[in-house]
């Protein structure tokens, strides 16, 4: 079983910029991937960026080239920098882990506030 903490949310204006945390413990070492998803109300939950323990990264199309998702392993942290935030990047922003022990585990964080000011 997986743990996820995220940090980092709040309010920032247009063009701003956060960084958000993703803290994993317990059976970390059976985490195959990890990522950012986030949903906004009345929308569906989306990916975000996420990546693989081979280092392989996917980003959603809406934010390439201004989001970051990178990894310290030995603080097993996932981070995310967000940079030229736009009001529509409005969402709660959570973090999800596919480990594997045995079977297939996917496991959530309870989520973080972005909210980004026009």
């Amino acid at each position: 079983q997986v743990h996820l903490v995220e940090s980092g949310g709040g309010l920032v204006q247009a063009g701003g910029s956060l960084r958000l945390s993703c803290v994993a413990s317990g059976s970390t070492f059976g985490i195959i991937a990890i990522g950012w998803y986030r949903q906004a109300p009345g929308r569906q939950r989306e990916l975000v960026a996420d990546l693989s323990s081979g280092g392989s990264i996917n980003y959603a199309d809406s934010v390439k080239g201004r989001f970051t998702i990178s990894r310290d392993n030995a603080k097993n942290t996932v981070y995310l920098q967000m940079n030229s935030l736009k009001p529509e990047d409005t969402a709660v922003y959570l973090c999800k882990a596919d480990s594997y022990s045995l079977t297939l585990h996917e496991s959530w964080g309870q989520g973080t506030q972005v909210t980004v000011s026009s």
